[in-house]
């Protein structure tokens, strides 16, 4: 395959044509491993993937296993690694309605992201802003950057249910719960980056409560005010996005109601995370 890359931004993101993902070869795979933990974000239009293929091209990233999301029946879907994401006219709530990194409170959190998009909305919306954690770390000052760089803060996997959704989560589903580095080493590059999220962290550990709640809101609205560290991903019908799971975050714009969204997302495993 002939690879052909048109960056989004400076910064983060970029199109990616030449490529037929459900027929991805080692050697294709690995160029998109590099491109992967240089851009963050890599855009794919006119796929056309099943499941398999969707779930064969995610094994290419991340250690190989795939993660199977604890919602994924509740979503709708048959096969665990496969997460239905679905708003329509009915819907009271829309997942990744808010900055986010994906399940973040897991101990070896998801490496990477695939979201193949099966319905837009008909009369336009449903964008993904991603943002370049990298790039905040980098942007933040020196003071800043020594005070965080030994902190740790938990993250708590029933966060989205009780803040995002204004409820408890379903009976009998189970969340982790974990305290990582503010500032890990991106497992590919080496690169420090910051890995806080206003859709999973909670506290920072070992600091008092006003000071953990300050610090945090600090980070999130640096996150989120600064254009610089973003990107913004437009959808098609059969448009599919991988997105390095470590070393962005993003938010699913809910601006389409009452039209429906229809995609599926399958992620893979990662390790542990490393301070910097």
């Amino acid at each position: 395959m002939s690879l052909s890359v048109q960056n989004i931004t400076p910064v983060i993101g970029a199109e990616v044509s030449g490529v037929d993902l459900g027929q991805i070869d080692d050697v294709t795979a690995a160029a998109l491993r590099r491109l992967l933990a240089d851009r963050g974000v890599l855009v794919f239009r006119d796929q056309h993937l099943d499941h398999e293929a969707h779930k064969r091209a995610a094994a290419c990233f991340g250690n190989g296993q795939l993660h199977c999301h604890p919602l994924a029946a509740i979503s709708g879907s048959a096969d665990p690694a496969v997460l239905t994401i679905k708003a329509t006219a009915n819907s009271a709530f829309v997942a990744g309605d808010g900055w986010h990194t994906d399940v973040s409170c897991d101990p070896a959190p998801i490496r990477a992201s695939l979201l193949y998009m099966h319905e837009v909305p008909e009369n336009g919306g449903g964008d993904t802003v991603f943002a370049s954690m990298t790039e905040a770390y980098a942007l933040l000052s020196e003071p800043v950057r020594d005070l965080i760089g030994n902190l740790r803060a938990v993250h708590d996997g029933a966060v989205p249910w009780r803040q995002g959704y204004g409820k408890e989560p379903p009976a009998g589903t189970e969340y982790n719960r974990t305290a990582h580095p503010l500032v890990i080493a991106h497992p590919d590059n080496g690169k420090p980056l910051l890995w806080v999220n206003r859709g999973f962290t909670t506290h920072i550990e070992g600091v008092s409560r006003l000071e953990s709640r300050h610090l945090l809101e600090m980070l999130f609205h640096h996150i989120e005010a600064t254009p610089r560290v973003q990107c913004r991903v437009r959808w098609d019908k059969n448009t599919l996005v991988i997105w390095d799971n470590i070393a962005t975050q993003h938010h699913a714009v809910w601006d389409y109601f009452p039209h429906t969204r229809h995609a599926e997302r399958v992620s893979v495993v990662g390790g542990e995370l490393q301070a910097a």
